[in-house]
């Protein structure tokens, strides 16, 4: 089982460059940062973990945050957990994203998920009602322009005719997708249209592998299972471990460089006897 980072890089904190280096210095897999455009101030959504976190609020552009983290990196994958692709022109994120994993050599994990911020994806003229279709038609449209010279899609909510756009990405065919959700529509769109599962370190370990043995019946042995946001719980990492989980990303609170790098020392000593198991 690999071990990443999830973190909100903000201002108030250490720079994503530095925090890059050190995951990678300290034996890390992979960092994922996550996405809000803006919090509207007037908000009746309620955040999924309870108190929203200041993070949110702060957070850097995901794909300049990981841009400079590319450059001072070689084998640390760059993931978003998650990008909210349906308040995203599909024509620029495809350029995003392709333009990342070009420079740093095919290392870029794109995680989506449909958003639980009604007020924030409404100022984005998204309908909440129709944001998980909205999502598959992104998805499927991502992967014609990332896959084809000249690429077209033509579907209810996106609807283009054929385009140029470069570049393309150095992953083939394509960046790996990955999707958060776990209700049936999110596991279909999973099943039929990603290459990796991003479920909450609170899924029990059955539910795990439940779906792993779901994907088998649907041919998709192939998908990866990439457990977010967990603590430093050694207990917790041997049962995710036991569970089948491919990855697991480990929840790092947004702090200074320096209490980021003693807190990062104390992970990895954490983490040692399991990564040498």
């Amino acid at each position: 089982m690999d071990f990443g980072i999830a973190t909100a890089v903000t201002d108030e904190g250490i720079r994503p460059h530095f925090l890059g280096a050190a995951l990678e210095e300290k034996g890390f897999d992979s960092l994922y940062v996550p996405e809000h455009s803006h919090i509207p101030v007037s908000r009746e959504s309620p955040y999924p973990g309870g108190e929203l976190p200041r993070g949110a609020m702060r957070n850097f552009d995901p794909f300049v945050a990981l841009a400079a983290a590319a450059t001072v990196t070689s084998n640390l994958r760059l993931g978003t957990a998650v990008a909210l692709m349906i308040q995203r022109d599909v024509l620029y994120t495809a350029k995003e994203v392709a333009s990342l994993d070009l420079l740093s050599e095919g290392r870029v994990i794109f995680g989506v998920g449909a958003g639980w911020n009604i007020e924030e994806m409404r100022n984005h003229g998204v309908d909440p009602k129709t944001r998980g279709a909205l999502l598959t038609e992104q998805l499927q449209a991502l992967k014609e322009i990332w896959t084809k010279d000249e690429a077209e899609f033509h579907g209810e909510h996106v609807d283009f005719d054929p385009v140029f756009a470069w570049p393309k990405p150095v992953r083939k065919p394509h960046p790996p997708i990955y999707v958060a959700g776990q209700g049936p529509a999110g596991l279909k769109r999973l099943a039929e249209h990603a290459d990796g599962w991003l479920p909450h370190f609170v899924t029990p370990p059955e539910e795990l592998r439940r779906v792993r043995s779901w994907l088998a019946d649907q041919g998709r042995e192939d998908v990866q299972i990439s457990v977010f946001g967990a603590p430093a719980d050694p207990e917790l990492l041997r049962r995710l471990d036991g569970a089948g989980v491919d990855e697991v990303s480990l929840l790092l609170p947004t702090l200074p460089e320096a209490e980021t790098l003693e807190l990062l020392d104390q992970v990895a000593k954490t983490i040692a006897p399991l990564r040498a198991s």
